[in-house]
């Protein structure tokens, strides 16, 4: 025996593999114990305790109540009228009634639809007359149409689109007079009315002027010089200032040719009027004259008060040879009042009275501008 196989040692045994699953050497696991007993437990009695007699009595129940029974009512039947409800025709659908689904047709110009006998009736536009305008063949071919109906009346006489220029022209003609108001008289002359004032003196022609052109529309007002010889410079009673008047008026065509009898003549004279004693007021006589028509028109002012002391003073200054003193003074009234009241002769009236004398003539020309308008309308209808 060699060395290396006395010196080995032995292996130690090998335990046997259990045969199969290292669980199935399990033991089942006992029964477990069983609390539950078979017999079910008694259930507790409760105990009543007795009542004395006559407690019980007391509370004995009482006994049943017959009730009788209620005869069977017979049932009533009431009729009801039947609601009308009106019917209401269902109507197709039409360009006018609101669908919620877009029509197939969105987009598209949606004419009224005509039975065939009018698209025979229908005109065109080459079978209409040359005289009638665009607006108006279209509104004859498509007479239902509001475009058109409407484009028609806006541009007719008076419809809307005139209106609204007659009043951005007012409007823009406001703005300029306002800036300047001399642009008034420019913008307002013309037309068919000529009026000749028998004065240079723009106290006597502005208002004219003014209420022509306010009463007319438009309205030119030209101004002359004129004097008068035949009356005192200042002229006292109604009498004297109309023959002042009528000599301005006379002097005026005679010395201009061109201002024949079918022109207008308007002259101012300012005259002293005594309504009682020493009560004077002074007043400006309009007078108007067209002697191809045979209108002659007087008008008067309004009276502004003097005072009795400047009356006397005018008569106290005029001399006792004058030539005219019998038709008033040589020294006139403003002249005197500017003196007085330290301001210009021609405002006088307005620091009197606080009311200028262009506005008292404003007044009383607008009056004899509307008769004499009158008597225009009055003229061409007999004509």
């Amino acid at each position: 025996m060699s060395n290396n196989e006395k010196k080995r040692i032995p292996d130690a045994p090998v335990p046997a593999a259990a045969p199969g699953n290292l669980l199935s050497s399990v033991a089942p696991p006992s029964q477990l114990p069983n609390f539950v007993t078979t017999s079910p437990a008694p259930v507790p009695v409760a105990v009543v305790p007795q009542l004395p007699p006559e407690l019980a009595a007391t509370l004995a129940p009482a006994p049943p109540v017959s009730i009788a029974p209620t005869p069977p009512v017979a049932p009533t039947s009431v009729p009801i009228a039947p609601a009308i409800i009106p019917a209401v025709p269902v109507q197709p659908d039409s360009p006018d009634r609101f669908c919620p689904a877009i029509p197939p047709s969105k987009g598209e110009p949606m004419l009224s639809i005509r039975s065939p006998e009018d698209s025979q009736n229908t005109q065109s536009p080459d079978s209409l007359p040359d005289t009638m305008s665009e607006v108006d063949k279209l509104g004859d071919i498509m007479p239902g149409t509001g475009l058109f109906t409407w484009v028609k009346g806006a541009v007719a006489s008076g419809g809307i689109l005139q209106r609204v220029a007659e009043k951005a022209k007012n409007s823009v003609d406001s703005m300029i007079t306002t800036l300047d108001p001399q642009m008034k008289e420019y913008l307002n002359s013309g037309g068919d009315v000529n009026i000749v004032v028998a004065s240079d003196k723009d106290v006597k022609i502005s208002p004219v002027r003014e209420a022509f052109q306010i009463v007319f529309g438009k309205a030119t007002v030209t101004g002359y010089e004129a004097q008068s010889d035949v009356t005192a410079a200042q002229p006292v009673g109604y009498a004297a200032a109309y023959a002042a008047a009528k000599q301005r008026i006379a002097e005026i065509r005679s010395a201009h040719t061109e201002v024949h009898n079918n022109i207008p003549i308007v002259a101012v004279e300012g005259f002293l009027h005594e309504a009682v004693a020493d009560r004077w007021y002074a007043i400006d006589l309009l007078v108007l004259s067209q002697p191809s028509l045979g209108i002659e028109l007087q008008l008067q002012s309004q009276g502004c008060p003097v005072p009795a002391a400047a009356v006397a003073a005018a008569r106290a200054n005029t001399p006792e040879d004058y030539a005219h003193i019998q038709t008033g003074f040589s020294v006139t009234v403003p002249s005197v009042m500017a003196d007085s009241l330290q301001v210009p002769h021609t405002q006088w009236h307005e620091a009197s009275t606080g009311v200028s004398r262009r506005e008292l003539l404003l007044l009383a020309a607008k009056s004899l501008a509307g008769s004499y308008k009158k008597l225009l309308a009055v003229s061409a209808a007999e004509i």
